[in-house]
């Protein structure tokens, strides 16, 4: 078991430096405007303002995106516009923002992203199944660099459905496949559990009150 984990331990690694080398927009600083992201997210918000909200069909939470790397979001924002992410109404909404549009969503709904804390991280026992995810996700659920999701208090739900979908193809990543076919589904759940529970921990932007009232 221990070989196992620290192959898997250095497989991650690689995998990681592997996404850092590409592509060139990843590595250029984020440009955007939290102004003109809180005024085109009307839609976003329907979904994403809403604590608890969860996807119909399939059902499952609805991603906390409050501390997430707007980078990320914005990374992914464009795996749902070119298709490498599946969800129909994901991609309708993608597909019609530019990538100005994008960057500015995101540093709307990220707000002050999370930061990794040396310290706490030492704190922190991830579970034995989660050896393949500490090098890109960290102990402590903060992704290592911008372009790698924070993990930390997102919906237990939400982390295994993810899974999965790179398991299933729902989600086409060679990285992500390669990590989440070695994942047993019993371990994708301690994954999920480990990392839902830490804590300063991802929110939910709530729509303002101001915006509800202006819809009807």
């Amino acid at each position: 078991m221990a070989s196992w984990i620290r192959s898997g331990v250095v497989t991650a690694a690689l995998a990681c430096a592997a996404l850092q080398a590409t592509p060139t927009w990843a590595q250029e600083a984020l440009h955007g405007d939290p102004v003109h992201g809180k005024a085109i997210s009307y839609t976003c918000l329907g979904c994403h303002g809403i604590p608890g909200y969860r996807n119909a069909f399939p059902n499952y939470s609805v991603p906390k995106l409050e501390g997430q790397h707007p980078e990320y979001i914005v990374a992914a924002l464009q795996a749902y516009k070119n298709g490498e992410r599946s969800h129909m109404t994901m991609h309708s909404q993608a597909a019609s923002l530019s990538e100005q549009d994008m960057a500015d969503i995101a540093v709307f709904f990220a707000g002050k992203a999370l930061q990794a804390s040396a310290p706490a991280a030492a704190a922190n026992h991830p579970p034995a199944a989660a050896a393949l995810c500490v090098a890109c996700h960290g102990a402590d659920g903060v992704g290592v660099v911008p372009q790698y999701p924070t993990l930390a208090g997102q919906h237990q739900d939400y982390l295994v459905r993810e899974l999965a979908e790179y398991k299933n193809g729902g989600r086409r990543n060679a990285v992500m496949a390669g990590m989440a076919n070695q994942v047993k589904d019993a371990d994708a759940d301690a994954i999920a559990a480990y990392y839902s529970s830490l804590k300063p921990s991802l929110q939910t932007l709530e729509r303002p009150l101001t915006f509800l009232s202006s819809t009807h």
